[in-house]
């Protein structure tokens, strides 16, 4: 959508754009429950925000982009401590068990005490960067939870992109960020639209057609293929088939679906390849309560397994509003695999497994449920299980060769990343498509390496 809004700005080419759903902004997108917006999970801007994009979202929603502060907690041996980390928070209410191995796991650092090197993966880089508490007690149960494998069986990179405080040093100075006079610390608050995060892709969706791009919305490729340096763009839309040709393809369907609805096929090695990497499912779950609120809190993180969501997110407090007074929504993240039970429950079953999650958690929510309503986004996370690295080294290599055929943003890239990464993409992209319709590969791969330097931000 970001690419679409820039290219159709500078009036140079003609711009469609194909959307799978019937609301733009994919898994950034909104929708109402009860005369509440809600998002696809909890979804904020953060403030890391490359300077251009900011300004054109700035631009694009004016007032209607508030400055909010982060207020969540995380569930941390029985015990809630607020999140973003505080540093008074950390010494009163975490266990002294827990402040002592910490202690200890930093002593071993400063005596030069390190396992040997080995196979690195997910487990051995946060053992080694953050102690062995830490990583036991939340890092470790949180990637099982939310990736569905054995942290030892996750790909040293999962860490380096998913885990932005990679050192002991780091986290520290992360949580007393917040103490310090000199500067806001930008982890401390977030931008977030007033009438829900899809509000963002929504503006930039009129801006793009105002400015003349084509969006067919409730569209689905089926295949892409080239004749003669054309591309032909497939796609089913109302039970009905149409074509469209192109001089340039940018996608962002998963790499894997992309390798296989192209025409001709690509070399056998590269499909199996496509099928060797894979993603992590995941249902939202949204409970309509009979009361005005919730908690104070915008989120509550679970790391720990006796839980079986991740997070939970109340919609209205991410936009700070009482309104509608006699109802709220929560929003449940339920990682899981598309071949696990919790796929086939009916919503009612969701519903009472969340609000069993809930009261596991001391957080009842009695029987002020009045809706429940599910969501299945089946590409929520890219896992990396070691050795993926050379599946996706083939897939990006063979894509490298499609003339004008580019595949960004988060499962495009199969990255982990969030909303102002991706749209970092869209710009870089329409950075190196000059006048003529020339794109600049040289500088295209250049991007893609700052693209992978890219962390997530939770």
């Amino acid at each position: 959508m970001g690419a679409a809004y820039r290219l159709a700005c500078r009036q140079e080419f003609e711009v469609s754009l194909l959307e799978r759903n019937p609301q733009v902004g994919g898994n950034a997108g909104s929708f109402e429950i009860s005369g509440i917006p809600v998002d696809f999970g909890s979804h904020r801007l953060h403030p890391s925000c490359h300077a251009s994009v900011l300004a054109d979202i700035r631009s694009l929603l004016g007032d209607d982009l508030l400055e909010r502060p982060r207020h969540g907690r995380i569930l941390l041996r029985g015990r809630w401590l607020g999140f973003p980390l505080k540093p008074l928070d950390l010494a009163l209410k975490l266990p002294l068990g827990f402040i002592l191995g910490v202690g200890a796991d930093a002593l071993k650092r400063l005596s030069g005490k390190r396992r040997s090197a080995g196979m690195e993966s997910f487990e051995s880089v946060i053992r080694r960067g953050l102690g062995n508490t830490i990583a036991e007690e939340f890092y470790l149960p949180y990637a099982q939870k939310i990736w569905g494998l054995d942290p030892g069986r996750l790909s040293a990179t999962q860490a380096r992109r998913r885990v932005a405080a990679g050192s002991l040093t780091a986290l520290v100075k992360k949580a007393v960020g917040g103490l310090l006079p000199s500067a806001r610390p930008k982890g401390r608050f977030f931008y977030y639209p007033r009438s829900g995060f899809g509000q963002i892709s929504s503006a930039y969706a009129a801006a793009a057609e105002e400015a003349g791009a084509a969006i067919l919305r409730g569209t689905s490729v089926t295949r892409i293929r080239q004749n003669r340096g054309v591309w032909h763009v497939e796609y089913e839309q109302d039970q009905t088939v149409g074509a469209i040709e192109a001089d340039h393809v940018w996608s962002t369907i998963p790499l894997s679906s992309l390798a296989r609805c192209m025409e001709p096929a690509p070399p056998a090695e590269v499909l199996e390849s496509a099928a060797a990497i894979s993603f992590r499912a995941m249902i939202l779950i949204y409970l309509t309560l009979s009361r005005p609120r919730f908690t104070e809190f915008d989120a509550h993180y679970f790391p720990g397994p006796e839980v079986i969501v991740s997070r939970i997110s109340e919609p209205k407090n991410y936009r700070g509003t009482p309104e509608p007074r006699e109802r709220t929504v929560l929003c449940a993240e339920l990682p899981c695999s598309p071949e696990d039970r919790y796929w086939q429950m009916s919503d009612e079953e969701l519903g009472r497994e969340t609000t069993l999650a809930l009261e596991a958690a001391g957080l009842p929510v009695g029987n002020s449920v009045c809706g429940v309503l599910t969501r299945r986004l089946r590409y929520a996370y890219p896992i990396y299980e070691s050795g993926y690295e050379e599946h996706f080294v083939r897939l990006e290599n063979w894509l490298g060769r499609q003339e004008n055929l580019i595949s960004f943003g988060r499962q495009g890239l199969f990255a982990h990343d969030n909303t102002h990464h991706a749209l970092f993409m869209a710009y870089a992209a329409g950075e190196c498509l000059d006048a003529r319709g020339q794109f600049d590969q040289r500088k295209w791969h250049e991007y893609l390496e700052t693209f992978k330097s890219h962390v997530v931000e939770d």
